[in-house]
C-alpha cells in the first residue's frame, strides 16, 4: 500500500471514530433534553418563552446524522461540517431551553441556570448562519469563483453574523424594551449580561433595528447566488443543485400549510423536513441517484400544490358555511367540494408541473402537431430548420440544439453549456446531416423518449431534405442558366465566326462568276466549283451543329439502333460489343439524349482505359418507370484511389440532371460496370407519338 493510500485510510479511520463520538454525543443530548422535557411539563408559564427542547433537538438530529453519514464518506467536505456542526447547534440550543427550564422551575437552585438561558436567549441566534453557509457553499464545499459572486456571498454571511454577535453583547433591559415583553421575576434576578455593553437606548435601537433587517436582506443573496450557480453549471452539477430546488420545494410547502394546532404536529412535521432538507443535500454530494429528481421535483410541486388547495378549500368552506350549516354539515360540504375538484385539477397540474421540469416529451402528440403547425407556416427551408430546433429544445428542455447539414452548422438555438451529442439523420436511407443536442440538465431519455425524438428526427430529416433540395434546385436553376447562355455563345460564335463567313464567301464567289460568265467561262466554272465546295463544307458545319444540338440518329434510328451505330464504329478496332434491348416504346427527348451520350461515353472510356476485349450494353424499361442502361466490360476494372475522370463526372452530370442515379462499379471477377438509371416521368415531353 501506498504512503498516499495509508494516509486516506487513516484519515478515513479517524472521520469515522469522531463522526462515532458526535454521533453518541448527539443521541445522549438528545435523550437528556427529552428526559427533562418530560419532567418540566406543565411547570414553565408561558411567559418565560423556553420552549420544549424536544423539537429543537428533532431538528437538530435531522441535520446531524446526516451529516456525520457525509462525514464518513467525505471527511474533509465542508458541507459535511456545516451540517453536522449546524445540527448540534440546534441540539445543544434545545438542551440548554430545557435545562434552563428545570434548573428555574422545575428544580430551582441546580447550577447553570442563567448560562443555559443565556445560551438560548442569546448565542442561540447563531442558529440563522447555518442556512446561508450550507447553501453558499453547497454542492462542492467551495464558495462560487465569480468575483462579484463572491464578494456577495461574503458580505451575505457577514449581514447574518450581525445579529448573532450583536445580541452576546446588548443588554436584557434593552431586549425587555425593545421587544415590549416583559419577563418572569425567575429570569429577570438572573445574571444575563455578563458581556453586555451599557449604551443609552436611543443608540440601541438603530442597531437592533439594522441587524434584524440584515437578516432578511442577507437570505436573498444565497438564493441568487443559487440561481447563479446553476446558470454556469455543466449537467450533473444542475442534477444537485435541483435537489437542493427540491428540498426548499417541501419546506416552502411545509410552511405554507398551517400545522399550529397541536404545536407538536408542526414541530414534528418541521423536523421531518429538514430531515428531508439534509437528506436531499447527502444524496446531491455523494451523487447518489442525481437524475432521480427529474421525476421527483413534479411530483413534490403536485402533491403539495394539491395540499395547498385542500386546505385552503377547507378553510374556505368552514368559513362560509360552518355559521350556516353547523360543523358536521360543513365538514361534509368541504370534503364533497374537495372531491369534485381534486380529480380534473390533479391530471392539469401534474401536466403542468411535468411540462415546467421535462418539457412537452410527455405529450408525444402534442409535441408532433406543434412542429407540424410551425412546419406548416415556416416560409423557407431554413425557417423550417429553426421550427425543428426550437422544437427539439422545447420537448426535451435541451439548452442548445443544432441542425447540421453535410460539414457545416445550419441552424443554432439556444447556447452550448456542456459536451453535445450527434445524431445521424437520414432521409430515405441517405445520410443528410446530424443532430447536434447538448443534454445540459444529464436527465436520461426512456424508451417512450427515444422513440419520440426519433419521430421528430424523422421531421428534421425531411425538413433538412428540404433545405438541401432546395439549396440543390438554386444550384441548379443557375447552372441551367449559366448552360444555356454559354450554349447560345457557343452557338452564336459557330453561326458568325464559322457559317456567317462561309457563306458571305459563296455569296462573293457565285456573284463573281455571274460576272465572269461572258467574259472567261473556264473562270467562271472555277469560281463556281470553289463555291460549291464551300457550301459543301458549310453543310458540313450545320450537321455538326445539329447534331452537337440533338443527334440526328435519333430521330431517324432511334436510341437502340442509334447506340448500335456508335457501338459499330469501336466493332471496326476490334472490340466486340452487344447491344440487348427490350422493346422501349415512346421516350422523352431529353432522356434518349442523356442515354445515348452516357453510353457512347461509357464505350469510348472502355476503348481507351479498360483494355477490354468484350462490352455488352443492355437497355430495358424499370419500375418508376425508368430507363436502365448497363454497360458491362471485361477490362481491368478500375481502383478504390482511382480518381473519376472528365467522361465519368460528364455521365453522373448528365443523370442527375434528370433526377437519375449512376453508379460505376468493379466486380470481384474483374471489368467495370456502369448502371444508369433514367426517370421518364422527370422530362415530361415525348418526341415520338
Amino acid at each position: 500500500m501506498t504512503e498516499v493510500g495509508e494516509t486516506e485510510v487513516g484519515e478515513s479511520r479517524r472521520a469515522g471514530q469522531a463522526a462515532a463520538a458526535l454521533c453518541v454525543a448527539a443521541v445522549m443530548l438528545a435523550v437528556a433534553t427529552v428526559a427533562l422535557d418530560l419532567a418540566n411539563h406543565g411547570r414553565v408559564p408561558p411567559q418565560a418563552e423556553l420552549d420544549a427542547g424536544w423539537s429543537a433537538v428533532l431538528s437538530g438530529l435531522a441535520q446531524t446524522l446526516p451529516g456525520l453519514l457525509l462525514l464518513r464518506r467525505l471527511p474533509r467536505h465542508p458541507v459535511a461540517w456545516v451540517l453536522t456542526l449546524n445540527g448540534l447547534l440546534w441540539i445543544v440550543d434545545g438542551f440548554a431551553s430545557t435545562w434552563a427550564a428545570y434548573a428555574i422551575y422545575t428544580s430551582p437552585g441546580l447550577p447553570g441556570a442563567a448560562a443555559a438561558y443565556w445560551f438560548y436567549s442569546r448565542f442561540g441566534a447563531m442558529l440563522l448562519l447555518g442556512l446561508p453557509l450550507l447553501i453558499l457553499l453547497f454542492p462542492d464545499g467551495r464558495l462560487v469563483r465569480a468575483r462579484l459572486w463572491r464578494w456577495l456571498s461574503l458580505a451575505s454571511l457577514a449581514l447574518t453574523s450581525v445579529l448573532p454577535l450583536l445580541l452576546v453583547v446588548v443588554p436584557v433591559d434593552v431586549m425587555i424594551r425593545y421587544h415590549d415583553a416583559a419577563l418572569p421575576p425567575e429570569i429577570t434576578r438572573l445574571p444575563l449580561d455578563p458581556f453586555g455593553i451599557d449604551l443609552p437606548y436611543a443608540v440601541w435601537e438603530p442597531i437592533m433595528r439594522f441587524a434584524y433587517a440584515a437578516v432578511l436582506v442577507s437570505l436573498v443573496i444565497p438564493f441568487a447566488v443559487t440561481v447563479h450557480r446553476y446558470r454556469a453549471a455543466g449537467s450533473e452539477r444542475r442534477a444537485q443543485i435541483r435537489w437542493l430546488m427540491w428540498a426548499a420545494l417541501v419546506d416552502m410547502f411545509v410552511l405554507l400549510i398551517p400545522l399550529e394546532n397541536p404545536p407538536a404536529v408542526g414541530a414534528i412535521v418541521f423536523g421531518l423536513a429538514i430531515a428531508l432538507t439534509s437528506a436531499a443535500i447527502v444524496g446531491a454530494v455523494t451523487k447518489h441517484r442525481l437524475y432521480a429528481i427529474d421525476r421527483l421535483l413534479p411530483a413534490t410541486f403536485l402533491y403539495g400544490v394539491l395540499a395547498l388547495l385542500v386546505v385552503a378549500v377547507d378553510l374556505a368552506v368552514f368559513a362560509l358555511a360552518g355559521g350556516v350549516l353547523g360543523e358536521r354539515d360543513a365538514a361534509l360540504a368541504a370534503i364533497a367540494v374537495v372531491a369534485v375538484v381534486y380529480a380534473p385539477l390533479r391530471s392539469r397540474l401534474w401536466r403542468a408541473a411535468r411540462r415546467l421540469v421535462r418539457g412537452s416529451r410527455d405529450d408525444p402528440y402534442a409535441t408532433v402537431a406543434t412542429l407540424a403547425e410551425r412546419l406548416e407556416s415556416a416560409a423557407d427551408p431554413d425557417e423550417q430548420l429553426r421550427a425543428v430546433a426550437r422544437t427539439l429544445a422545447e420537448a426535451f428542455r435541451l439548452p442548445y440544439v443544432r441542425v447540421e447539414i453535410g460539414q457545416r452548422a445550419i441552424v443554432e438555438y439556444g447556447r452550448q453549456t456542456g459536451p453535445t451529442i450527434a445524431l445521424p439523420v437520414g432521409y430515405r436511407g441517405e445520410p443528410v446531416g446530424q443532430l447536434v443536442l447538448c443534454p445540459g440538465d444529464g436527465s436520461s431519455l426512456s424508451e417512450r423518449d427515444q422513440r419520440l425524438l426519433g419521430d421528430l428526427a424523422r421531421q428534421a430529416a425531411a425538413a433538412a431534405r428540404a433545405s438541401e433540395l432546395s439549396t440543390e434546385l438554386q444550384r441548379g436553376r443557375s447552372r441551367l442558366v449559366a448552360a444555356r447562355e454559354e450554349e447560345r455563345r457557343r452557338i452564336r460564335r459557330d453561326l458568325h465566326d464559322s457559317l456567317g463567313p462561309s457563306l458571305g464567301a459563296v455569296a462573293l464567289r457565285i456573284e463573281t462568276a455571274r460576272n465572269l460568265a461572258r467574259s472567261a467561262p473556264d473562270e467562271a466554272d472555277r469560281m463556281l466549283d470553289q463555291a460549291t465546295a464551300e457550301v459543301a463544307s458549310v453543310l458540313a458545319d450545320v450537321r455538326r451543329l445539329v447534331h452537337d444540338l440533338r443527334p440526328p440518329a435519333l430521330d431517324e434510328l432511334g436510341l437502340v439502333r442509334a447506340i448500335e451505330q456508335q457501338a459499330e464504329r469501336f466493332r471496326l478496332s476490334g472490340l466486340q460489343v452487344r447491344v440487348e434491348a427490350v422493346p422501349l416504346g415512346p421516350l422523352p427527348a431529353g432522356v434518349e439524349v442523356a442515354a445515348y451520350r452516357i453510353a457512347s461515353e461509357a464505350l469510348t472510356n472502355v476503348a481507351r482505359h479498360a483494355a477490354a476485349s468484350r462490352c455488352e450494353i443492355r437497355l430495358a424499361i424499370g419500375a418508376g418507370p425508368a430507363l436502365e442502361l448497363s454497360v458491362t466490360d471485361d477490362g481491368v476494372g478500375i481502383g478504390e484511389q482511382t480518381a473519376a475522370g472528365v467522361g465519368m463526372v460528364s455521365v453522373r452530370e448528365r443523370a442527375a440532371e434528370l433526377g437519375g442515379v449512376c453508379s460505376v462499379t468493379s466486380p470481384a471477377g474483374g471489368g467495370t460496370v456502369v448502371e444508369v438509371r433514367l426517370p421518364l416521368d422527370a422530362v415530361p415531353e415525348v418526341l415520338h407519338v
